[in-house]
């Protein structure tokens, strides 16, 4: 694809903000250049310095473990951060648009609409799955991005494969984006193995999820090196802290353990939704590839306070289009899942 076509002209031309880091990277050294503490941190541990902006001992290692190239990798304050900044990047305030598959993660309609970009709607069909029709009707000449969840939010299933093959061979010149932020809890590829044959594929993954890093904000885009530089150039020079990194470098070493609460949450998915179907108040599980479980009630939002004023909290969907009388539910461990189940009995 033609990338100085794609990126908006003035982020081309933009001369970046130059940090301290940028002019010497290396670990040694006497450091006098970035107006840091000489001393140590109030904390007491070693925060005083600036970290890597690039993170390149992260991306190092998720190269190995991902199959792609260091330089396929931007790392940002969770997955927001990229999904922020390929916007930015991309789209025209008051010009462009995105396109959307509703039901789906509210965060890209906020980013676009924070930036003034329009949002085309293509809503799934009623098995959550992509409709091409819908896809293929919302997408025009302004259109730069096309936005697809997989495992979706908030249904948790993966979404067809093939029609996914459809979008980019279809639309080379537009960004297809594939979040991936549940694809740790499904039976299936990643589409990071797709890069070298899409030029036009972005694939966002997570630590949030299967590696149980929520609190520390780390998510992933994988794309084309150009892409990755654009990133570069327009995040906050020091978006992720010391902290985090370090935190980070240490899990990476841990991909048994990962794989562990993956094995786990999805048994425990399996007997939530066996045990939910014994219950006269359900009245549909749909099929998930996540650690969640979009369900059906009679009365859902009556059922829904009943579980907030038993301190039961999940998620209450049904103002979404095509899930109507549904809730969103986290699966929690065994002991958790056991007092969610209880209090929805004790609600009938």
């Amino acid at each position: 694809m033609d990338f100085n076509q794609l990126i908006r002209p003035h982020i081309l031309k933009l001369q970046p903000y130059a940090s301290a880091r940028d002019e010497y990277s290396g670990k040694e050294g006497t450091f006098l250049d970035a107006n840091e503490n000489p001393f140590s941190s109030v904390s007491g541990e070693n925060f005083n310095r600036y970290p890597d902006p690039y993170q390149w001992e992260i991306k190092n290692k998720l190269s190995v473990l991902k199959g792609v190239s260091p330089e396929s990798i931007f790392l940002g304050n969770g997955s927001d951060e990229p999904i922020d900044l390929l916007i930015k990047a991309v789209c025209e305030p008051l010009q462009n648009n995105i396109v959307i598959m509703p039901p789906t993660y509210g965060m890209y309609k906020v980013c676009a609409d924070i930036q003034q970009v329009y949002v085309q709607q293509a809503p799934l069909s009623e098995a959550f799955d992509i409709d091409l029709d819908n896809v293929f009707d919302a997408i025009n000449s302004a259109t730069k991005m096309i936005w697809i969840c997989s495992p979706n939010n908030p249904s948790g299933n993966l979404v067809n494969r093939d029609a996914i093959y459809q979008i980019l061979k279809a639309f080379p010149e537009k960004l297809v984006i594939v979040d991936e932020a549940y694809i740790d809890f499904a039976d299936s590829l990643s589409f990071i193995t797709e890069l070298q044959n899409f030029e036009n594929l972005v694939v966002l993954q997570t630590f949030s999820k299967a590696w149980g890093m929520a609190g520390l904000r780390l998510g992933v885009a994988y794309c084309n090196p150009f892409i990755i530089k654009i990133l570069n150039k327009i995040k906050y020079p020091y978006n992720l802290n010391i902290l985090t990194q370090q935190k980070l470098v240490e899990a990476l070493e841990k991909v048994a353990e990962k794989n562990e609460f993956v094995e786990k949450i999805n048994q425990l998915r399996v007997e939530l939704a066996s045990e939910l179907l014994k219950i006269s108040s359900v009245v549909k599980i749909y099929p998930s590839d996540s650690n969640m479980l979009l369900v059906k009630f009679k009365e859902a939002k009556k059922l829904f306070d009943y579980l907030l004023s038993q301190k039961v909290i999940v998620r209450d969907r049904s103002n979404v289009v095509l899930c109507e009388d549904c809730l969103r539910l986290s699966i929690g461990t065994k002991e958790e899942n056991e007092i969610l189940l209880n209090a929805i009995k004790s609600s009938v």
